[in-house]
């Protein structure tokens, strides 16, 4: 089971989801976020926080490290804030923040063919989907960069 967080970043303008991989970290784990406007202005400490697209999401390190040993038998000095995003411990919901609001009018464009014309419909949409995920690869999303 998986669990769901949000977040607003530190200047209040902007919201973010994020997914906690089997329940391993708890939602404190994610200390502070910050949109690209916030983060501008923050300093980016690699020992608690990550940084994805301009985005930085700080973690409380002690608490992840304590989620490390007792829920992963693991070394907790192996335990950083790129392994808790990139390994899915606490990191984006979607591949990147909003990104349910931005491709709502494209999917549901190639949606609408899939009654009129299926055949077209499985390869708009598959034709959509691997150009989508070049297109965040890109861009440099980090979950889109590591993904197949």
């Amino acid at each position: 089971m998986c669990q769901e967080v949000r977040r607003t970043c530190s200047c209040g303008r902007k919201e973010a989801a994020f997914h906690l991989r089997d329940n391993v970290m708890d939602q404190k784990v994610i200390d502070r976020l910050f949109c690209p406007s916030c983060s501008a202005t923050q300093e980016l400490d690699k020992e608690t926080m990550v940084s994805d697209n301009d985005w930085i999401i700080e973690y409380d390190m002690d608490l992840a490290r304590m989620f490390a040993v007792t829920k992963l038998s693991m070394d907790p000095a192996h335990m950083n804030p790129e392994y808790i995003f990139d390994e899915g411990y606490a990191t984006w919901r979607e591949m990147y923040p909003g990104e349910t609001e931005d491709i709502t009018d494209e999917r549901n464009k190639i949606i609408a063919m899939k009654e009129s014309n299926p055949k077209e419909y499985l390869t708009a949409i598959n034709a959509w989907a691997v150009e989508r995920i070049q297109r965040l690869k890109d861009d440099g999303w980090r979950k889109a960069v590591r993904s197949c």
